[in-house]
């Protein structure tokens, strides 16, 4: 977990301030809109949490759909610039897309299994680095490096749990992550669709 620099771009702070004024006018004209949204994506996501095997068996398949129209495109795309450097990697990686969209559509059961050791993978590595960030940095960022460690041991923790479980949690993993993802960005969006109305 990466902390953002604050203004990277060295944007003058005018101009943030009319940036951040004109995004929140938007928000307050489209504050329905927003609050619709929200509402939507916390249904779906208890929805994923309540019936987690069907939310990972429906995340599988979408991204089996993903990789294979992302594939073919990308054989086209190739196939037309196929004088430009690179076109046997880049039909490789296309041809490789396709490839594995088509298991996913076939084998959907299957690529849950190898999805939630990816997701087991990504947590495992995710806080082993988050943890190294905080202790390397725990001077710099004062009483922060304590929230940082805390989060790098929960994806520890996240990813002992999926992978000790395999393969029964790969029934419920991506599921409820998808479905906890979805709730807490609804959640938010809720929140500020409401805020916006009141102010």
């Amino acid at each position: 977990m990466t902390l953002p620099q604050d203004n990277p771009q060295h944007i003058p702070p005018d101009d943030i301030g009319k940036l951040q004024s004109q995004m929140n006018a938007a928000v307050k004209a489209n504050w329905k809109a927003f609050l619709f949204e929200g509402i939507v994506l916390v249904v779906l996501g208890l929805a994923a949490m309540i019936v987690p095997p069907l939310a990972s068996l429906a995340v599988t398949i979408f991204l089996g759909w993903m990789f294979l129209i992302g594939g073919i495109a990308g054989l086209f795309a190739t196939y037309w610039a196929r004088q430009m450097p690179g076109f046997w990697w880049s039909l490789f990686s296309a041809a490789l897309a396709v490839l594995a969209g088509g298991i996913l559509l076939a084998k959907p059961e299957q690529g849950i299994l190898t999805l939630t050791i990816v997701v087991g993978a990504y947590f495992l590595a995710e806080g082993v680095v988050t943890i190294m960030y905080a202790l390397e940095h725990r001077r710099e960022l004062s009483e922060r490096w304590a929230w940082l460690l805390i989060s790098g041991v929960m994806d520890l923790l996240i990813a002992f749990i999926i992978v000790a479980g395999l393969p029964d949690s790969s029934q419920w993993a991506i599921g409820l992550l998808v479905g906890i993802n979805l709730v807490l960005g609804g959640a938010s969006m809720v929140g500020m669709a409401l805020a916006a109305r009141k102010s």
